[in-house]
């Protein structure tokens, strides 16, 4: 699947607004085939550190932004792939 970039881009922006803390790791957007539909998660240029707090409430917040942006099943935190 490719990525629509202008919704990457706006939902990463949402997302570091909420959680501005993630900027310094360079995060950014990427869809994964897996071996029956895939998974959106955030990969990050420089790993955040173990146990960081928020991980995964910014993914979640980036990744659910982007869905809804994009008009993809699952925005609304259900499975949908």
């Amino acid at each position: 699947m490719e990525l629509n970039e202008p919704l990457v881009k706006q939902a990463m922006a949402a997302g570091l607004q909420q959680y501005p803390e993630f900027e310094a790791f360079g995060p950014r957007l990427v869809y994964a085939e897996l071996m029956e539909g895939g998974a959106f998660l955030v990969r990050y240029a420089e790993r955040p550190p173990q146990g960081t707090p928020n991980l995964w409430d910014f993914q979640n917040a980036v990744v659910k932004t982007y869905k809804a942006l994009a008009g993809e099943p699952g925005a609304d935190g259900a499975c949908g792939d």
